[in-house]
């Protein structure tokens, strides 16, 4: 592959890159986190390998590709590839521990009780303006290239019922990622696994929509999710904007253009509507004295959505979006 290439830069005058190294500096240029770089300097080793082989090959051509260095027993090819081995794992142990912080961060997340929404798709289909759109994060700023979006993002949205959610913008998919890119990369899903909700964005202007929707399924079935946790995917068509005549055929899609903020109260109520039914949060109207510390109890505790007071009983009526664990724990303070 080396001499193809050197001979393909030497008649057309240019650099040349195969597909891999083309992902790669892709992937190096957008990288902004630590674990990033660290995710691209891994799966750039299995590159680098190959490379040296092809080096160490050529130089056997000439003769000189066998010699020891400095009497150490060890040929230029052992010990580069020893050199890689280490640099391998040093990089994995250091993505372990990021990994297990992670794991860290996400059982904070879970104690709080915050749901959780995957947004997922191919790259530059939309999925950070769409969250921008979702959350108000005026924060984001979505840039209209692949790979725009290389590092797991947490960022908190309401809900219409005023329900605090975390919606986790992930990597953008690309078709025909070489393996070893894959592998290195698979980590970036893996908070995909710990949500309540997954919205599956798609460019419904792309003229492989239809091979892409069948590729990011297909990738999240091998991810071994929960069935609930599939059942639970939303289907976003995004840029409906950009298509002439857009007709919506599929019922259970949710037609947007995240840019133009079409469609979007419809997609907060049906993410809603998901959550409530997957992290089996109960809508109660619960009768508060308010004497009592009960409604700032649940200011704190759960969700309120309204408040009907009673003023010649001294009570009101307090509809909460609340968990089941919660509900428990009020029943336990004020209802014993």
């Amino acid at each position: 592959m080396r001499l193809v290439q050197k001979e393909l830069e030497s008649a057309w005058g240019v650099k040349v890159f195969d597909r891999y190294s083309v992902v790669l500096h892709i992937f190096r240029f957008n990288a902004r986190t630590k674990e990033a770089k660290l995710q691209i300097a891994l799966a750039e080793i299995p590159y680098l390998r190959s490379q040296l082989k092809n080096e160490v090959a050529h130089l056997d051509q000439q003769g000189g590709g066998s010699r020891y260095i400095m009497g150490s027993g060890e040929t230029f090819m052992e010990v580069q590839q020893r050199l890689l081995k280490e640099r391998e794992l040093k990089i994995r142990g250091v993505l372990e521990k990021l990994r297990r912080k992670r794991q860290l961060l996400r059982t904070k997340r879970k104690r709080r009780e915050f749901p959780i929404i995957s947004v997922m798709g191919y790259t530059n289909c939309g999925k950070t303006t769409l969250i921008k759109a979702l959350t108000g994060d005026s924060g984001l700023h979505p840039r209209n290239q692949l790979f725009a979006t290389l590092d797991v993002t947490t960022h908190a949205g309401l809900m219409p019922s005023r329900l605090t959610v975390l919606y986790v913008d992930t990597i953008g998919f690309l078709s025909q990622l070489p393996h070893n890119l894959i592998e290195s990369f698979s980590a970036t899903l893996e908070d995909v696994t710990y949500s309540d909700v997954i919205v599956h964005v798609r460019d419904i202007s792309h003229p492989e929509s239809t091979n892409q929707k069948v590729n990011v399924l297909n990738v999240l079935q091998n991810l071994q999710l929960p069935t609930q946790l599939l059942d639970s995917i939303i289907e976003v068509h995004n840029k409906i904007d950009l298509v002439e005549g857009y007709q919506h055929t599929d019922p259970n899609a949710v037609a947007v253009s995240a840019l133009h903020g079409l469609g979007m109260q419809e997609l907060k109520e049906k993410i809603e509507e998901a959550v409530l039914q997957a992290t089996g949060k109960l809508i109660l109207t619960i009768q508060v004295d308010l004497a009592g510390p009960q409604l700032s109890w649940l200011y704190k505790e759960a969700t309120v959505q309204g408040i009907d007071v009673l003023p010649e009983d001294g009570l009101a009526n307090v509809r909460v979006i609340i968990s089941s664990s919660a509900y428990g724990k009020y029943k336990k303070l004020f209802q014993p």
